[in-house]
């Protein structure tokens, strides 16, 4: 088989995808991808919803008991941790909730899934500097399960993004 131009497939408005062992182009096989891709984006829509519940939960923990995140998170030197670091830790830990849960309402606006992404990749370099860098935190589970949350997140927001560049490009072909 040939090298395959992509420019010239998105010209004539088809999709390649693999199915089975051939390659297919056309209506069955660009449905068959579109719904693979609303099946990828419909889990991710529900990852960020549970993320988002979660971290409300961390939050109020956070207003409630400062000693959560000494005795979870920042086990390295618990000491430093106070009510005032507990309370700015909830806020960004609301906002990051609720930018999160707006990108699952509406997961095609791209800046609103850029942001989302950036939020994840803020909070696994924040929990890495803090292991790492600053020794604060210890390899523990408290600090492992956000490092895994936001490392499966941005995993799957990039794979996610690719599904939203390919509908941005049939969208804009069926404007036109």
């Amino acid at each position: 088989m040939e090298p395959i131009n992509t420019q010239s497939i998105q010209g004539r408005g088809c999709c390649f995808i693999a199915v089975g062992s051939r390659w297919g182009c056309g209506a069955g096989s660009r449905s068959r991808y579109q719904s693979m891709m609303s099946r990828f984006l419909n889990v991710l829509r529900s990852w960020l919803v549970m993320v988002s519940i979660i971290a409300m939960g961390n939050t109020l923990q956070s207003f409630r008991d400062h000693s959560f995140l000494s005795e979870k998170l920042y086990t390295g030197t618990p000491t430093l941790v106070n009510g005032l670091q507990a309370r700015t830790f909830g806020i960004w830990t609301l906002l990051s909730s609720v930018i999160r849960c707006s990108c699952a309402i509406d997961i095609r606006n791209k800046t609103l899934y850029h942001i989302t992404l950036l939020t994840f990749l803020i909070a696994l370099a924040h929990f890495l500097s803090e292991v790492f860098v600053y020794g604060t935190a210890a390899p523990t589970i408290g600090v492992l399960a956000p490092l895994m949350v936001a490392s499966f997140s941005i995993l799957g927001m990039l794979i996610g993004l690719q599904y939203l560049d390919v509908d941005a490009v049939s969208r804009n072909k069926k404007k036109n």
